[in-house]
């Protein structure tokens, strides 16, 4: 009995590319929603955030999780800017919506009439420990903020080189892309929830 003799007849150029086209948009249609719904990849740019962020680091933003959960103080989000928003900003949560935020001498107080914690234990405010800001980073204006049901105020780790809530006002959640998850680059500050306060 003689062997089976399998021929292998060439592709041509056309229905070379139409594999190709194929494996593309199968692609995509995997991709795409990964990349609007679940996860977008962002680099950063500028000092508004430094130490915690620097320019060039490279992070993967959780889109999904504030579809479940609200945002919480200490946070740090990625979210349009108000003025614009064809440009992302990452900054940090410090109010919370209703809040009444106080400024002065460098330091934050927090006060809401809605919460009985606040006013048992902290009838003048809550003072705000900012230990992730390096002393050289913190700013000095006095200002007092009140907080709509919806907006959140955000500032920079580096209080004296940040654009934020103190330039242009509150940050309504409708904004929010969401909040990085992952830092890939450099390698030496790889990182899971970067920018958490515990780090």
């Amino acid at each position: 009995m003689e062997p089976e003799v399998i021929i292998q007849t060439k592709k041509t150029l056309w229905a070379s590319v139409k594999e190709w086209i194929q494996v593309i948009v199968i692609a995509l249609i995997i991709s795409l929603p990964i990349r609007f719904f679940i996860a977008e990849p962002f680099i950063v740019n500028g000092a508004s955030m430094d130490p915690t962020f620097s320019t060039g680091q490279f992070l993967i933003v959780d889109r999904l999780s504030y579809r479940f959960e609200n945002p919480a103080r200490g946070d740090v989000i990625v979210f349009e800017y108000p003025n614009n928003p064809s440009i992302y900003y990452i900054k940090r949560i410090i109010g919370l919506p209703g809040e009444t935020l106080t400024m002065k001498d460098g330091g934050i107080t927090v006060t809401n009439p809605e919460d009985t914690v606040f006013s048992t234990m902290n009838p003048k405010g809550l003072a705000l420990d900012e230990s992730y800001i390096d002393p050289i980073h913190r700013s000095h204006e006095t200002m007092t903020t009140t907080l709509g049901a919806t907006e959140y105020f955000v500032m920079g780790d580096n209080r004296l080189q940040s654009s934020d809530s103190r330039a242009w006002g509150n940050l309504d959640r409708s904004l929010i892309v969401g909040r990085p998850v992952i830092r890939l680059l450099p390698i030496p500050t790889i990182s899971i929830w970067p920018g958490k306060e515990n780090e």
